[in-house]
């Protein structure tokens, strides 16, 4: 998988965390994925379509996704409700903007757009039917785990 297609979504996660909520990220070794199962509590998918077919998806463990909404609205978050849900779906909105932006740079017309949320370990990520493989890429953050999935086919 060519990494110039895969960087727009680790920048725009990066970046949006850094400036929405001040979370400092460190990546792991990423992997392939041998399943659908869920690798967070909570997911926004995203969907790409135009020059390019995939999907996307950014995983949060319970523990990050409370502590980086909680540095977003000022306010302390315990359980994962509507606002939080709402969050995550803001956040993939920001980081689908941010990656058709950085594909568009590479001479590709694409439309990265946020697809849906799924909740729960159990929770299936469902890619783009037809991939091979889907690329995973864990960070560890100040406020816990978070892992962006990309694939293209």
């Amino acid at each position: 998988m060519d990494a110039a297609l895969v960087n727009p979504f680790i920048e725009g996660a990066l970046h949006i965390l850094d400036t929405t909520a001040f979370v400092k990220v460190k990546p792991e070794t990423p992997f392939l994925k041998k399943d659908l199962k869920s690798l967070g509590d909570i997911s926004g998918l995203l969907e790409i379509s135009g020059d390019l077919s995939g999907s996307a998806a950014i995983s949060f463990s319970k523990k990050s996704i409370l502590g980086i909404v909680s540095a977003m609205f000022g306010e302390d978050m315990v359980e994962i409700n509507e606002e939080i849900t709402d969050a995550v779906g803001e956040i993939s909105n920001m980081i689908a903007g941010h990656a058709t932006t950085k594909i568009a740079e590479l001479d590709k017309k694409v439309k990265v757009k946020f697809k849906e949320i799924k909740i729960g370990k159990d929770a299936l990520i469902e890619h783009i039917e037809g991939v091979k493989h889907v690329l995973v890429l864990p960070f560890r953050t100040t406020k816990g785990k978070v892992v962006i999935e990309v694939c293209y086919i």
